[in-house]
């Protein structure tokens, strides 16, 4: 299964995963304005894949301009990123992939060369995710043992990527070196991505899976049915502070408290090293109906204030490992961050 791929009619193709489990539908979008609404509104969500979604906004809203003027593109490639990472603020991918995508504009010559490009560009990152994450996984599954339980949170898996996973990449890796386990997905309110799509992933490969509401987590450590929990990263910072999806911070104290590894699984993408420490990581609040509603009916009386951080973040401490696709990476992490994204420029067009 792709997440999102270009396809032959030169349209963006992509799962809307706001409608799993219950429907496997899939969208096509020809236009950048399209595709920013989709990130969104989470039709295409986890930080590797909406990195993907942008570069292919990016080349969607140059190939429909209608100029001979390479400075007049590039501004306007500029301002069509700049609404592309204003979907989600978090997510250092978003603002990774236009970066990735003007570097390569301006490296032309001619505005057709400058179309062409990016289109080649957008379709590299797409083809690299599934090499990047499939390397992470490998690094990884020697993390996992054989018989154990692990913890995981919202979704880090196929769908959170073009391909593969990362926190599930690790899973489904150790799954196929032939390491039997079982999994234990917390619901991740408010979206319930653990619950709808992290499930719905593990059922389809056959992986042993058990649901259990986030407020369950303490329990389960605290009485040792996990041996390990592993989650996915929207950005993490320089000191290897780390954002994920609400609910993680909880997590990793809890893990530390009960003598439980907490690993982190991302790309050097997510990787940002130019923020030197998680509180300066900016918070995406997204709408207060997530919270208030459930499939459309409200949940919470009228007149209640309502707070919804998409994410937090978790302070490096508590992390026992980083995960990449250059390796396993332990405290102290500033050093080793730098190491991998620096191996990590000149394949994944640096410079």
């Amino acid at each position: 299964m792709k997440t999102i791929q270009w396809s032959s009619n030169g349209k963006v193709r992509l799962i809307d995963q706001t409608r799993l489990p219950e429907a496997e539908i899939y969208l096509e979008l020809d236009d950048y304005r399209q595709v920013a609404a989709a990130i969104k509104e989470m039709q295409v969500r986890g930080a590797p894949a909406i990195g993907v979604a942008a570069a292919y906004g990016v080349a969607l809203g140059v190939l429909k301009l209608d100029t001979s003027h390479k400075n007049e593109l590039v501004e306007r490639l500029q301002e069509i990123g700049r609404e592309i990472v204003a979907t989600r603020p978090t997510a250092v991918n978003l603002s990774w992939a236009v970066e990735r995508m003007l570097r390569v504009a301006k490296r032309q010559d001619t505005v057709p060369q400058i179309k062409e490009a990016l289109l080649a560009e957008a379709q590299r990152m797409e083809a690299e995710d599934e090499e990047v994450n499939r390397r992470l996984g490998r690094y990884g599954a020697s993390l996992i043992e054989d018989g154990s339980t692990i913890l995981t949170h919202c979704n880090a898996g196929a769908l959170a990527t073009v391909a593969y996973g990362t926190a599930l990449g690790i899973i489904r890796a150790a799954w196929e070196e032939g390491k039997r386990f079982q999994v234990y997905a917390a619901e991740t309110r408010p979206r319930l991505q653990g619950m709808r799509l992290t499930a719905w992933e593990l059922v389809r490969e056959g992986i042993p899976v058990t649901i259990i509401a986030d407020t369950m987590v303490g329990h389960f450590l605290r009485r040792g049915h996990i041996r390990c929990a592993i989650v996915g990263a929207d950005r993490i910072a320089a000191n290897g502070d780390v954002a994920n999806k609400i609910g993680t911070y909880n997590i990793a104290v809890l893990a530390k408290e009960n003598d439980i590894p907490f690993y982190v699984a991302a790309p050097t993408s997510t990787v940002d090293l130019d923020t030197p420490h998680g509180d300066l990581i900016p918070i995406e609040e997204r709408p207060h109906q997530e919270v208030t509603h459930i499939g459309g009916l409200r949940i919470a009386p009228e007149g209640a204030k309502v707070a919804n951080p998409a994410f937090d973040v978790t302070p490096h401490r508590y992390v026992t490992a980083i995960v990449t696709e250059g390796g396993i990476i332990r405290a102290p992490y500033q050093e080793g961050l730098r190491q991998v994204v620096g191996a990590a420029l000149p394949f994944r067009g640096g410079g």
